[in-house]
């Protein structure tokens, strides 16, 4: 690691640079707001910490690292009860509960650090794999031991950063691919979108729409937010508990602290039937990209109204627009997504074990208790 570069880590938002966002300009999701909302509404196996890069004494790079504590997490997900499952449990709860990401673990994509052009990633990654050692010894000195060292994600364009002596001893994983939803120049409306459609997922939405009639979309405030805010938790539990894996769960203050400091770029979107709010779906303005965030549902409205289906057209018809250039879809729910017009984008992560011995059979340990997802890609357009 060359000399003149250094590094800074902060355990607050309040204590980074004043600059932090002229480097987090192009990704909300490492600005000071964004970073705030974390602070103040983390869940409550997180804690957060803040990097600064720097190159003679001048922040060329910023990063995120969270803290996950496995052993905190009320469930890793009902959906898929089985002896693979117990096994996994058994094994993350006792070898594998304390996991330090260099990333973000609530989001996909590449939201790890941004940098200028003082500094090159390969680099700007080296530096950060030796923060992660002062990062261990500040959990150490809490009685923590760290046991896995997560660097994620990234695309095939990026991995090759990676080919660096100090990542020798990291194994590289893929896991469900992060589905992108691009927005073609030549769509200016909903109608254009659904022309572009063949016939049979043409057929899909209207079926979806009709299934909708009855249901009112409504843009919710702040005092919205906070007025909904017991079913808003548990419309986003009913959908989490049945995910095949968790590894946190929101705080119930999570989307009113979003809405409160992001402001203007966070959107919430509640779906009332007889005026009772049976679903909501976020989108997050990111520069020219609109992230798709955590979402919720009543389960049988979802399989009546089709509603989750009915939320990603809707989500597709904002987007366009409001002159969009993508959607990020996030992982999950591949299929139907798919079915809607994302393309699956390969993502890749670095784990290792700080203990040697099972380290060393870490490939084998992640293939074993990974999820495994079986899907079909679609191709709606014509």
């Amino acid at each position: 690691m060359k000399t003149d570069f250094t590094y800074k880590i902060y355990t607050s938002s309040t204590a980074i640079p004043e600059n932090w966002d002229t480097l987090a300009n192009s990704n909300i999701f490492l600005s000071k707001a964004y970073l705030k909302v974390l602070e103040k509404s983390a869940p409550v196996n997180m804690i957060c910490h803040y990097i600064g890069l720097y190159h003679q004494e001048e922040l060329c790079g910023i990063a995120l690292s969270q803290f996950l504590d496995l052993n905190k997490v009320e469930s890793f997900g009902e959906r898929d009860n089985c002896l693979k499952t117990s096994v996994r449990n058994f094994v993350f709860r006792n070898f594998s509960a304390h996991v330090l990401f260099i990333g973000n673990n609530m989001l996909t994509g590449q939201n790890a650090f941004a940098i200028n052009d003082k500094i090159n990633t390969a680099d700007a990654i080296a530096l950060l794999l030796a923060s992660v050692n002062d990062l261990k010894e500040i959990f150490r000195k809490r009685k923590t031991k760290i046991h896995l060292t997560v660097f994620k994600d990234f695309d095939q364009s990026a991995i090759s950063h990676f080919d660096i002596p100090e990542f020798a001893s990291f194994y590289r994983f893929t896991t469900q691919p992060n589905m992108i939803f691009d927005i073609r120049e030549e769509w200016k409306n909903e109608t254009d979108y659904v022309d572009s459609l063949l016939k049979k997922y043409r057929d899909q939405y209207k079926r979806a729409r009709k299934k909708a009639t009855g249901i009112t979309k409504r843009k919710f405030t702040l005092e919205d937010i906070k007025t909904h805010s017991d079913i808003i938790h548990q419309l986003y539990h009913n959908v989490a508990r049945n995910a095949p894996f968790n590894t946190f769960f929101l705080a119930e203050n999570h989307f009113y602290k979003l809405k409160k400091l992001l402001q203007d770029d966070f959107f919430f979107y509640g779906y009332f039937l007889d005026d009772k709010l049976i679903g909501f779906n976020t989108l997050i303005k990111n520069g020219t990209v609109i992230d798709t965030y955590f979402l919720g549902y009543d389960e049988s409205c979802q399989r009546d109204k089709m509603l989750y289906l009915n939320m990603l057209y809707d989500m597709i018809c904002y987007s366009i627009n409001q002159g969009y250039k993508k959607i990020i879809f996030a992982r999950t729910a591949l299929e139907i997504k798919s079915s809607v017009g994302a393309k699956p984008l390969e993502m890749f992560g670095y784990i290792q074990h700080s203990n040697p011995f099972i380290n060393r059979y870490i490939s084998k340990l992640f293939r074993s208790l990974e999820p495994e997802t079986v899907w079909q890609e679609r191709n709606p357009f014509k």
